[in-house]
């Protein structure tokens, strides 16, 4: 097994299963909140519509990414992972997030003008240098890349503290926030960024930052009825 540290991770045609590469990845992962209560309603319908709704828009605004290595679902959760070499790079990720809290408002308006049950998500992001290795069985077309590191773990683990709690809906552990706050900051001057992020200690999975971060054009633009020209 070789073993390659460089700072971006390559694409899945560079990897074998002799390989392994090291690398600076955020993840995403944006996971429902009550889902168990949800399922329960005897509308399978209902249920379909909802659930669908939500797995394919918010694919749609995590998979836009030349950075994007992995995107997928496990029940009622969706990922992401991007490999970010650069500051500028956890930025962008970081703003997805941003842009999934926003578009939460906008599906839960149709949901109420459908008669739909409004749904709420926990938001988390980790940013770490990950160990990346491709697994399965050689030959028979069954291999997955393997994220061994904190980035994946944490973010999932963050999304599970994502509206519960008294939490705001985003959770973002301090590499992630430390990486990207000073461009917040130049975006927004007269804003004061900093003060939209609460800190939480967390002895387990690494301290993180707490935040309720929309977009403001696009939430004027939900707010002003969702019209397009």
């Amino acid at each position: 097994m070789e073993v390659v540290e460089q700072d971006k991770l390559p694409n899945d045609d560079d990897f074998t299963f002799t390989n392994g590469y090291y690398s600076w990845v955020s993840a995403i992962f944006v996971d429902m909140r009550d889902s168990t209560e949800l399922c329960a309603d005897e509308d399978k319908e209902k249920l379909a519509k909802v659930f669908r709704s939500f797995s394919s828009e918010i694919i749609e605004i995590l998979r836009d990414d030349d950075n994007l290595r992995e995107i997928g679902m496990r029940g009622d959760c969706v990922y992401a992972v991007y490999t970010n070499p650069k500051q500028a790079d956890v930025y962008e990720t970081a703003n997805k997030c941003f842009y999934v809290n926003t578009f939460m408002k906008m599906l839960n308006q149709l949901f109420r003008e459908h008669n739909l049950p409004e749904i709420k998500v926990g938001i988390g992001m980790s940013t770490a240098q990950e160990l990346v290795v491709k697994a399965g069985r050689k030959g028979v077309g069954i291999n997955s890349k393997i994220w061994i590191g904190k980035a994946v773990s944490r973010a999932c683990h963050y999304a599970d503290h994502g509206n519960k709690d008294g939490n705001p809906a985003i959770v973002m552990g301090t590499c992630s926030y430390n990486n990207m706050i000073d461009k917040l900051v130049k975006n927004n001057p007269d804003r004061k960024p900093k003060e939209w992020f609460t800190y939480h200690k967390d002895e387990g999975e690494g301290d993180y930052y707490t935040a309720d971060i929309i977009k403001i054009d696009f939430d004027n633009w939900i707010k002003a009825g969702m019209k397009i020209d």
